[in-house]
């Protein structure tokens, strides 16, 4: 599961490791300390690999409508 962190396509996804990062932080933030309600089974999973589990099945999306920045879509062959 986390072997999904080291391919560059995730990465570029959302614009690079920084922006990557700050979605799991927020998101983990949310499963732990606020309480949310996991979008996929658990399954065993810890908390950071839900939380990539959810970001692979596009459960959740960083919200750029602030900052204006237009994310780029890879597509692998």
């Amino acid at each position: 599961m986390i072997e999904a962190l080291k391919n560059d396509d995730i990465v570029k996804k959302f614009g690079g490791r920084f922006k990557l990062t700050a979605l799991i932080q927020r998101r983990l933030k949310e499963l732990v300390v606020d309480g949310a309600r996991p979008l996929v089974d658990r399954e065993g999973r810890t908390d950071l690999e839900l939380v990539v589990e959810e970001i692979l099945q596009d459960k959740i999306a960083p919200d750029f409508s602030e900052t204006g920045y237009i994310p780029t879509v890879v597509k692998s062959i």
